[in-house]
């Protein structure tokens, strides 16, 4: 499977390192409810198509990239910093300070 990374261009994906789902919500830090704890910790999507991901160029630059992979083909449809696109909660604090 080729990435194309932003910075490096097409790279081998045994330079990527897969990190986390996107798109999922990290419970407060706060949070003492174990139930929600043991959800974002163990609980994953297994979907057949297109799913979002975090990966890292660990063999390069060591930019952590959004990319959106298809489960059953493995083709890449679109990949992204992860900066770029930000978390849920980062979102909603970032509004709610404005």
């Amino acid at each position: 499977m080729i990435i194309t990374c932003p910075y490096c261009g097409p790279r081998d994906s045994s330079e990527f390192v897969y990190r986390e789902e996107g798109g999922r919500t990290r419970p407060d830090p706060a949070s003492t409810d174990q139930a929600e704890w043991n959800a974002y910790v163990y609980d994953r999507l297994n979907p057949a198509g297109d799913h979002d991901e975090i990966w890292q160029h660990a063999g390069g630059c060591r930019s952590h990239l959004r990319i959106m992979r298809n489960t059953l083909t493995h083709g890449i449809s679109s990949v992204a910093l992860a900066r770029d696109h930000g978390r849920p909660h980062e979102r909603r604090s970032r509004e709610t300070q404005a």
